[in-house]
C-alpha cells in the first residue's frame, strides 16, 4: 500500500494534546473565575453606617438613644447614602434651589433646616404625586390656595418656588403656633395639623421622636435629619461633587407682565428667547398662552444672558424690564381674558361693579348665582365675563 493506516500511537499524541489544551483552557477559565471573585471580594465593600447619639433640628436635639429612632434613622441613612445617584442630584439641585429657599426662610423667621423639607418632599423637582399633591413642596390644590397661592388651569403657583416656598412658610408658622416645636411642624407637613394633634393628645407625648406614628410619619422627620446629614457632610459619605458640577441658580431678568399674552410661543421668540427657555425658567405657566386679569400682575423669569446680549439690554433697569419696551407685534391682547374672578370689596354692590366691568346687573348676578333677595360679602369672589357689544 502506498499509504500506512496511522498507528495507535499517533492517536494517543493528538488525544493527549487535545487533552492537555482543554485542560489549559479550563484552567485559564477557572484562575478568571477565581481572580474575578477574589477582585470582587476585596474591591467591592460596603459599610454600615455608625448612628450618632443625637441629632439637631432647628437648632433642637432629636435623641438617637432608642433604639427605634436609632433603627429609624439608620433606615433612612442607609436609603440616601446607597440611593447614589439620587443623593448626587439632590446635592447638585441644591446649589440652584437653596440660596432662594433660605433668602425666604429668613424673611420669614423660619429655621433654615427647613429647606430640607422640600427635597424630602419633591427632590426639587416638578414632581405630582398620586394624590394630586404638586410642585417643589408638594401641595394639595386646596391646601395651596388656602395659603395664598394661585392655581388654575393656566397658572399654577406651587411650581413658583418663591411663592410655593412661602405659602410654606404661612403653613409652618400656623404649625409652630399650634405646637411651639419644630419637630412636630415638621411631622404636621406630613400628617397634617389636626392628625398630629390628635396623636399628641392621645398619647399625652409632646416630642416627635417619643410618639407612635403611622409608618411614612414616622419616618419622615428622620428622612429629613439623613439628607441633612449627607448634605451637610457629602464626603464623610462618599459623595465628591466638583463645584463646577453642581447646578447653579441661573441669573435672570424679570419681565413684569400687566396684558395678557395669547401666544407665549411667539411673545418668547420675538424677545430673543424660546418657548422651550421660557417654560423652563417659569414652570408656573401651564398654558401656551397667559391671561391676566384686570389689575393683575405676574413678574416672568426671562434668561438674563439671553437678554442683556440682545437690543433689549438698555431697556433693563434693576434687573427688571417692562412689557411695554419689549416686541410685542399684537401678539399681546388686552381682551384676551373671556372670564376672571373678582373679589368683592367693602361697600360694593352689584350695580357698582357691573358698572365698573361695563356689564349688566342682571348677567353679573345670573352668572353667580344669586337672586335679588341675597346680599354680596367683601372678600367673597364672583365670575366676571368678558361679553361682545
Amino acid at each position: 500500500m502506498l499509504f500506512k493506516k496511522p498507528s495507535y500511537f499517533f492517536y494517543a499524541i493528538n488525544i493527549c494534546l487535545l487533552a492537555l489544551a482543554l485542560g489549559i483552557f479550563i484552567k485559564a477559565d477557572v484562575s478568571e473565575d477565581q481572580k474575578a471573585k477574589s477582585g470582587f471580594q476585596s474591591n467591592y465593600q460596603i459599610y454600615s453606617i455608625p448612628t450618632p447619639e443625637f441629632c439637631t433640628f432647628a437648632g433642637q436635639k432629636v435623641s438617637l438613644h432608642d433604639p427605634d429612632a436609632q433603627e429609624r434613622f439608620d433606615r433612612e441613612m442607609l436609603t440616601n447614602v446607597y440611593w447614589q445617584s439620587q443623593t448626587i442630584l439632590f446635592i447638585k439641585r441644591a446649589n440652584r434651589f437653596f440660596p432662594s429657599i433660605e433668602r425666604i426662610l429668613r424673611q420669614q423667621g423660619i429655621p433654615l433646616d427647613f429647606k430640607y423639607l422640600a427635597i424630602a418632599e419633591s427632590g426639587l423637582q416638578q414632581v405630582v404625586s398620586p394624590a394630586g399633591a404638586a410642585g417643589y413642596w408638594q401641595f394639595l390644590d386646596k391646601t395651596g390656595k388656602r395659603y395664598g397661592l394661585e392655581i388654575t388651569e393656566e397658572v399654577d403657583e406651587r411650581y413658583n418656588i418663591e411663592k410655593s416656598t412661602l405659602a410654606a412658610c404661612k403653613y409652618f408658622k400656623e404649625a409652630y403656633a399650634q405646637f411651639g416645636d419644630w419637630a412636630l411642624v415638621a411631622a404636621s407637613y406630613n400628617m397634617g395639623i389636626e392628625g398630629v394633634k390628635r396623636q399628641v393628645r392621645s398619647q399625652s407625648i409632646k416630642k416627635y421622636e417619643d410618639l407612635y406614628l403611622n409608618t411614612e410619619t414616622s419616618r419622615y422627620l428622620f428622612r429629613i435629619l439623613s439628607i441633612k446629614e449627607i448634605l451637610e457632610h457629602p464626603e464623610t459619605y462618599g459623595f465628591h461633587v466638583p463645584f463646577n458640577h453642581l447646578y447653579s441658580e441661573p441669573a435672570t431678568v424679570i419681565v413684569k407682565a400687566d396684558i395678557s399674552i395669547s401666544n407665549l410661543t411667539e411673545f418668547a421668540n420675538e424677545n430673543y428667547c424660546n418657548y422651550k427657555l421660557l417654560k423652563w425658567y417659569n414652570p408656573w405657566m401651564r398654558k401656551p398662552f397667559l391671561n391676566i386679569a384686570p389689575g393683575k400682575m405676574y413678574e416672568i423669569k426671562l434668561p438674563a444672558d439671553r437678554i442683556l446680549n440682545s437690543p433689549l439690554a438698555s431697556k433693563v433697569k434693576d434687573g427688571i424690564l417692562q412689557l411695554g419696551d419689549m416686541k410685542m407685534d399684537s401678539i399681546v391682547k388686552e381682551d384676551l381674558i373671556l372670564e376672571f374672578e373678582y373679589e368683592v370689596q367693602k361697600g360694593e354692590t352689584f350695580e357698582s361693579i357691573a358698572k365698573k366691568h361695563n356689564i349688566s346687573k342682571e348677567n353679573l348676578m345670573m352668572w353667580n348665582g344669586f337672586t335679588y333677595e341675597q346680599a354680596l360679602k367683601p372678600g367673597s369672589k364672583l365670575k366676571i365675563k368678558r361679553v361682545d357689544e
